[in-house]
């Protein structure tokens, strides 16, 4: 039977096909000492806090990719995801081998030295076989990884800072299908890379290094 008032009726029609907004992550605000940034990727933004207290020259290194806008058609190009319990492990992301968007490595900052621990949602820079390598590659933990953290005369990675929205969104990256891949990074390499499609800051004014942007002719 239809609507005897079509006016009730077409309000209820609304509301049927508008989409309900997604709460705000309540850890997604300004906070003193924490610098966050957002990374809209293809399959949802990402909001990370860069701790620049703890983590202060890791996390300014990060900011001067995201300020130069160094990270905007990159990719999370790895999912690591542990053999035991695949929901976990890690993604990682950022400028992969590209030299253009590359600025010069940044000294390491220890667990020890920061405090901050690679419990789930961590932020971390990627590196080479031995500290201060770290440049413009990134990783998110799933779940704590505390092999990662410094100990003894093992250096670590050096962890900056946290996910405060957009958990699903990793998830989803590290649940995609992978192959290949050498060493390390065998069989874990995303097939299809999620594009980052550009990275901003959210609090504070954008500080750019001032450094040639190479990558901006050559990837035309």
């Amino acid at each position: 039977m239809p609507f005897r008032y079509p006016l009730i009726a077409f309000f209820l029609g609304l509301f049927a096909i508008t989409p309900v907004a997604r709460a705000a992550d309540p850890r997604n605000r300004p906070a003193p000492g924490l610098v966050r940034v957002e990374l809209v990727t293809s399959l949802g933004p990402i909001v990370v806090a860069l701790d620049m207290r703890r983590a202060p020259k890791t996390s300014a290194n990060f900011l001067l990719y995201v300020d130069d806008g160094r990270f905007d058609g990159t990719s999370f190009y790895r999912a690591a995801r542990s053999r035991k319990a695949p929901r976990y492990g890690y993604i990682q992301g950022g400028i992969r081998t590209n030299l253009q968007r590359a600025l010069p490595p940044v000294a390491h900052e220890s667990t020890e030295q920061t405090g901050i621990r690679h419990l789930d949602a961590t932020i971390s820079m990627a590196r080479g076989g031995v500290p201060g390598t770290a440049m413009g590659n990134f990783f998110i933990t799933v779940g704590a990884t505390p092999f990662m953290d410094a100990k003894g005369d093992y250096p670590g990675y050096a962890a900056f800072g946290h996910v405060v929205e957009g958990m699903d969104v990793v998830k989803r990256v590290l649940a995609q299908p992978t192959s290949g891949g050498t060493g390390a990074m065998k069989g874990q390499i995303i097939e299809r890379p999620v594009t980052i499609l550009r990275v901003k800051r959210l609090d504070g004014r954008p500080q750019p290094s001032g450094r040639a942007k190479a990558w901006l002719i050559w990837e035309k």
